[in-house]
């Protein structure tokens, strides 16, 4: 029931607590029992395997349960908490299940009852498992194995490439896959802004046993970069860096070669969008939904052309371009359907104009929409009125978003 699930027990009762460790060993899973707040919280929060659910008394000696869950919410997202409570606290219980922790069972109980339980509140292996985030390009599946793979590893890691890409969008997946999950991921923008001593030294601080992101490490001073890497030699963080296609930024100091070479250990290079334009395609149709959700009144989809015009266009502002460009289109979209002249207006040779293959696009689908609605939805009887075979008008009509 348990093989391989990873079990943190805080419980101080030893007669309750070694009947337990017994019983889930038993099913499988690797238990590590702690009778107080101060030793469970680093081995919840930085944990040398990611854990999969938390059993935990209500009352300890050195303080509550929930003193312990919200400790960790504040920092981060905690495994699945299973609480164990008496009579007298089950609103107390209750009120954390209200703040996010999974469930509860009240003394006395069924040890099988509680196994239920506690494989109710964790997540199947599938789910734990991290989604395509990049695309559905090969380039894009490379990117997401080399983030997986970093996520699963405890080192410095460098996220290089042009502006829009995502960077730290996939700097912060590194870390909520990570063992260090639980713990904070703080953020320094150096491009953004001038980065001090002072203010380097306040965000390794509030890391703690986290991860540090720094966005355009290329930008920091050479009393930063001194600072960092005394501080990595000695403190307990993660570093995640993001960079440009260069490490060191035009006009900023020399950048420390031994620095340097740390970051480079582990790097991800992230290709631009103009290489893999089925990504582009699929962010679109990623973003559309949301954005459409803002009209008063929806659009259809996207058409076909403009598909074709997403693939086809460079892209040299990336992501960040694609999202404004989009954003804007859907915003300005008068028919049912985003057209390439809503994406791309600077196209325009004349106002009013359209592309033959988006005039064609609306004809179709007018006539499709009239068929169906003509034949009640029977999409047989509509493509006998279309003169087309059954396979073709379903063709059309998922080319088209009917």
């Amino acid at each position: 029931m348990l093989e391989g699930r990873r079990i943190v027990l805080v419980e101080d009762d030893e007669i309750m607590g070694a009947s337990l460790v017994q019983r889930l060993e038993l099913e499988g899973a690797e238990v590590q029992w702690h009778r107080q707040i101060l030793r469970a919280l680093p081995a919840i929060r930085t944990p040398r395997k990611p854990v999969d659910a938390v059993i935990c008394d209500i009352r300890l000696p050195d303080g509550t349960g929930e003193e312990l869950y919200e400790t960790l919410t504040r920092t981060g997202h905690p495994p699945a908490f299973l609480f164990i409570t008496g009579q007298g606290s089950i609103d107390q219980a209750v009120r954390l299940i209200r703040s996010g922790a999974m469930d509860y069972i009240a003394k006395p109980f069924d040890i099988a009852q509680l196994l239920i339980r506690l494989t109710h509140v964790m997540q199947p292996r599938a789910e734990q498992e991290m989604p395509p985030e990049s695309g559905i390009s090969e380039l894009a599946r490379a990117i997401d194995r080399q983030v997986a793979d970093a996520a699963g590893r405890d080192t410095p890691v460098l996220l290089r490439g042009g502006p829009g890409l995502g960077k730290v969008r996939l700097a912060r997946r590194i870390h909520e896959h990570s063992d260090r999950r639980a713990a904070p991921a703080v953020v320094i923008d150096a491009l953004g802004e001038t980065v001090d001593t002072a203010a380097l030294a306040g965000a390794i601080s509030s890391a703690g046993e986290g991860c540090l992101i720094i966005v355009g490490i290329g930008r920091l001073t050479s009393d930063c970069q001194d600072l960092l890497l005394a501080a990595l030699r000695k403190a307990d963080f993660r570093l995640i860096a993001t960079t440009g296609l260069r490490v060191e930024e035009k006009g900023a100091d020399h950048f420390r070669s031994d620095l340097q070479s740390l970051l480079i250990s582990h790097e991800i290079a992230i290709p631009a969008l103009a290489e893999r334009p089925e990504d582009a395609v699929w962010l679109a149709a990623r973003l559309f939904p949301a954005m459409n959700a803002r009209r008063a009144s929806p659009v259809t989809g996207i058409a076909a052309s403009a598909e074709e015009a997403i693939r086809a266009h460079d892209w040299p502002g990336n992501g960040r371009e694609l999202r404004a460009r989009l954003l804007r289109a859907v915003e300005a979209a008068v028919g049912d359907l985003v057209l390439t002249s809503d994406l791309f207006p600077e196209r325009a040779s004349d106002a009013g104009l359209r592309s033959l293959a988006e005039v064609r696009d609306a004809a179709e689908r007018s006539q499709i929409a009239a068929a169906l609605e003509r034949t009640g939805g029977q999409v047989g009887e509509a493509a006998k009125l279309l003169q087309v075979s059954r396979t073709t008008l379903w063709e059309k009509m998922q080319k088209l978003g009917l």
